[in-house]
């Protein structure tokens, strides 16, 4: 998956640094790295919606995921701190950009009555999330070994300082924004 990165390399700092005039190639703005995090309420009760959620990340990602806890307990949701609540994967280098492309190609298609990602997702420094309903679109998953449906929540983190810069960048890494 070398060819993405050299494709980035290429042709999208090219274009960035036209669009933006960016006088060092230093200013011009890359993709970090990519967390995708699976918070489950229930793995409080359960911890085998846990164990099957970090499966299914493993095979999304093709990496090990961390178990999350909670930070602080909150009586409401009966939930003490210290307790395993979710897990995430970071992703940098090649398998980033490995799973960019095949998110943006292959899994975004296939979610039902798709007709392109939200262009205002954005954190006001560059920064890029997006929330998916299940995990079914990734063509890794066997739908008939999944236990439960579950979403998940993808962040891109850019080195852009402002939204407009990281909205090009991602539109010219393949991101089907809403028009």
């Amino acid at each position: 998956m070398a060819r993405l990165q050299t494709y980035y390399e290429d042709t999208v700092a090219k274009a960035l640094t036209q669009k933006f005039s960016y006088k060092n190639p230093m200013e011009i703005p890359k993709i970090d790295k990519i967390v995708i995090n699976i918070g489950i309420g229930e793995a409080k009760d359960n911890p085998k919606l846990l164990e099957s959620a970090m499966n299914d990340l493993a095979t999304i990602t093709g990496q090990k995921p961390i178990v999350t806890k909670a930070k602080k307990s909150i009586a409401n949701f009966k939930l003490r701190q210290g307790v395993d609540i979710g897990c995430k994967v970071t992703l940098r280098r090649d398998k980033m950009y490995e799973f960019l492309d095949r998110f943006f190609n292959v899994a975004l298609p296939r979610v039902r009555d798709f007709r392109g990602i939200n262009p205002d997702s954005f954190d006001g420094r560059g920064n890029y999330n997006i929330g998916i309903k299940e995990q079914l679109i990734f063509p890794e998953i066997d739908y008939d070994k999944i236990d439960k449906i579950r979403g998940m929540d993808i962040v891109i983190v850019t080195t852009a300082k402002t939204d407009e810069e990281a909205r090009e960048l991602l539109t010219l890494m393949g991101a089907p924004f809403v028009r």
